[in-house]
């Protein structure tokens, strides 16, 4: 039986000197997070603490243990076909109705519609089980040009009006399948 090699992935982050033309554009305050040459883009607050994962992508407003909240995100490269009927609703219904945190209010569904992608969102809240405090948890699933991504931002019920704008600045900007050659200049694969 042939043995499976385990795969120690260590991330590499290099900072790259933009060209003086660049393309990229982001809100004030805000960093542009980048992934997969372009599968996933959006904007996120320029100064939080950035954690990669072996699976995910995480950014805290600070660096744990003082940490506030938690955004995470993940991606898959599907395989091509025409994924614009994909139930993503049923799908978000199910995700909310397993949880394990046992919300105690659940909202309700936000659906998006984008040129090239869809989104679907909402907002559970809970008691969390060490600090005992209640927490926001907004779940998104995005789906478009054979990308999808999961999103998650849990925070502080406390925090609600510090961080929504933050997950507004992530959906508004949220960008999937848009390639990116070179990311020095910032202009996207020709379709």
């Amino acid at each position: 039986m042939p043995k499976h090699k385990k795969h120690n992935l260590h991330w590499i982050k290099k900072t790259l000197e933009l060209n003086e033309n660049h393309n990229w554009k982001s809100q004030p305050g805000t960093k542009i997070f980048v992934a997969g040459r372009g599968a996933v883009r959006f904007d996120v607050p320029g100064n939080w603490y950035f954690e990669p994962k072996d699976e995910s992508f995480c950014w805290r407003d600070r660096k744990p243990p003082d940490d506030d909240c938690c955004l995470e995100v993940s991606y898959k490269i599907l395989p091509p076909a025409d994924w614009s009927e994909f139930p993503l609703l049923p799908l978000l219904k199910k995700i909310v109705k397993d949880d394990s945190r046992q919300p105690i209010e659940r909202g309700e569904i936000i659906q998006l519609k984008r040129q090239t992608a869809r989104v679907v969102w909402t907002q559970i809240k809970f008691i969390d089980p060490v600090e005992h405090r209640e927490a926001y948890s907004r779940i998104g699933i995005g789906l478009g040009s054979s990308v999808q991504c999961s999103i998650t931002f849990d925070y502080w019920v406390d925090d609600t009006e510090r961080l929504v704008p933050v997950w507004d600045t992530v959906l508004n900007s949220l960008v999937l399948g848009l390639y990116i050659r070179d990311p020095r200049a910032g202009f996207a694969l020709p379709d």
